[in-house]
């Protein structure tokens, strides 16, 4: 099993339904108590283990969840309000690595996804096939992003991390 993708690389092939839609964001309004269910009870040693060599501990892999979904929401509001806007990409890597990832409590992520994830599933509810259909653009992969093909890739990454957790968890007997 290749460890940096336990649940394969996001894929979605052909126009996306209302019912794929709403099945993602089931997903989304159901992460942060997954994620809060995977780290209940993990001691901090645990915390600082990563999920594969090479990997980022879960502490860094739930501090990038809630950053990582921070800014896809913010890129949402913009693409709503804005036409085709250019996002700013991040350096993920080096934000896994400042202080507040290695210091803070995997709590205050916690959190944060709880009120993030409401917000952005009462925006998502509330969006028309229109609203769906509108875009930002990435330069980082020089493409415009349609907001509904978004709201696959968020799913998706929220399990992928999500495994990453399980997955050593399960490797390592912590249940």
């Amino acid at each position: 099993m290749d460890f940096r993708y336990p649940i394969g690389k996001f894929a979605h092939n052909g126009d996306i339904t209302a019912d794929q839609r709403q099945a993602w964001i089931q997903d989304l309004e159901e992460l942060p108590g997954l994620l809060r269910q995977a780290v209940d009870g993990l001691t901090e040693e645990q915390l600082a283990a990563p999920y594969r060599d090479g990997g980022w501990t879960i502490r860094q892999v739930v501090h990038h969840v809630a950053d990582s979904h921070m800014h896809s929401y913010i890129r949402f509001k913009l693409a709503l309000t804005e036409e085709n806007p250019t996002i700013k990409p991040y350096e993920e890597g080096l934000w896994a690595e400042l202080s507040d990832t290695d210091e803070e409590p995997v709590e205050t992520s916690l959190q944060l996804l709880d009120a993030l994830h409401r917000r952005w599933v009462t925006l998502l509810r509330s969006m028309t096939e229109e609203q769906f259909s509108r875009t930002f653009y990435h330069p980082g992969s020089q493409t415009s992003i349609r907001l509904d093909r978004n709201i696959g890739l968020y799913s998706w990454h929220g399990k992928h991390h999500l495994a990453h957790i399980t997955g050593l968890k399960s490797r390592m007997n912590w249940t």
